[in-house]
């Protein structure tokens, strides 16, 4: 298992900016305070111990749309882009429902255990405390059986294990922490790019504990219950406020309806042809911002999936703290396959 420093070689790449994209000022608040909104992508060529890290914004791109991206770039087409599989309709209930949350007081993490030091965010650096894992063609095989086996995505099954690893950390008093799953609203909305920002998101508050199926459960309850809608239209319920009054609802904690932790994305199986340049194994996470402080993503490409988590430097910028949490979810994921 290698873990390499971020910053090794560093590409940054944007794009013209859809003004009519509600979205991007948000992202666009963040990086008003400091934060780095860029999405994580690493190349790690056959023989290399060492990524070649790039950095999509996350206003102009989402991680798909970022990733496709980089194999265009390449001359690969990855063809149509993947769109939501679930079927619950477009509807302004969902954010009704859950608008008089962002009122109600935050639910924290305490934490138990000493982090190395915090830094103040820059939002021209990437965050220092990363780590990866690229698991082999057949353990990769044996992770999709399993989740097969336990009637759960793998999405479900290594969300799980991410839990698992993170709350040995976690002080007693907290009994649930809430993460964010992006959802892919490709089908259903519209952009000037297929590429561009078509992302929101289901909150689910994970507890000690929780099994992969009880993780896909609550997932699917959450999207049945429409809330990737609501998150998606408290984006276009907020388009004409100024950007100071975003920034001002980052900083109290109100960009999101309740509090999160962290996020954990999956990108899903892609393949490509031989070009030299794609070649290898690649690695992927969400930017690591204020309202989602340990991200953590992972991509299946040629069979190989990868694991990739970074820390907000309000956390850490201490890599030992990426790898240590690295190291246990690797751990609880092959213990299941045991």
């Amino acid at each position: 298992m290698f873990f390499a420093q971020s910053g090794a070689i560093v590409e940054h790449k944007g794009a013209e900016p859809n003004r009519r994209n509600p979205i991007r000022p948000w992202f666009q608040a963040s990086v008003d305070l400091g934060d780095h909104i860029g999405i994580r992508f690493g190349h790690v060529p056959p023989g290399a111990r060492e990524p070649r890290w790039l950095y999509y914004s996350h206003a102009d791109y989402d991680g798909i749309g970022g990733f496709a991206e980089i194999l265009r770039d390449r001359g690969y087409d990855p063809g149509p882009l993947p769109t939501i599989p679930h079927e619950s309709p477009r509807s302004w209930g969902p954010f009704l429902r859950s608008a008089p949350q962002f009122l109600a007081p935050r639910q924290r993490v305490a934490w138990k255990k000493n982090f190395g030091p915090p830094s103040i965010p820059r939002h021209d650096l990437p965050p220092e405390a990363v780590a990866w894992h690229v698991f082999d063609e057949q353990t990769t095989e044996r992770i999709t059986a399993a989740s097969k086996e336990a009637s759960c995505t793998v999405n479900s099954f290594l969300m799980s294990r991410l839990a698992e690893a993170v709350f040995p950390d976690v002080a007693e008093e907290t009994k649930s922490m809430g993460w964010m799953v992006p959802v892919n609203l490709r089908g259903k909305v519209s952009r000037g790019r297929d590429s561009e920002n078509h992302v929101s998101f289901v909150r689910i508050a994970l507890e000690r504990g929780d099994s992969p199926q009880k993780v896909h459960r609550k997932i699917y309850r959450e999207l049945g219950r429409g809330e990737h809608w609501a998150n998606w239209n408290a984006y276009i319920a907020t388009r004409f406020l100024p950007l100071w009054a975003k920034r001002a609802m980052i900083r109290a904690d109100r960009a999101t309806s309740q509090f999160t932790i962290g996020v954990f994305s999956n990108l899903g199986r892609w393949s490509g042809d031989s070009r030299p340049d794609l070649k290898g194994d690649w690695l992927f996470a969400p930017p690591a911002i204020r309202f989602f402080r340990i991200a953590a993503g992972c991509v299946t490409w040629q069979g190989r999936l990868s694991l990739c988590i970074h820390l907000h430097p309000h956390i850490s910028s201490d890599s030992a703290d990426a790898r240590s949490w690295m190291e246990s979810w690797k751990a609880g994921i092959e213990r299941e396959l045991r």
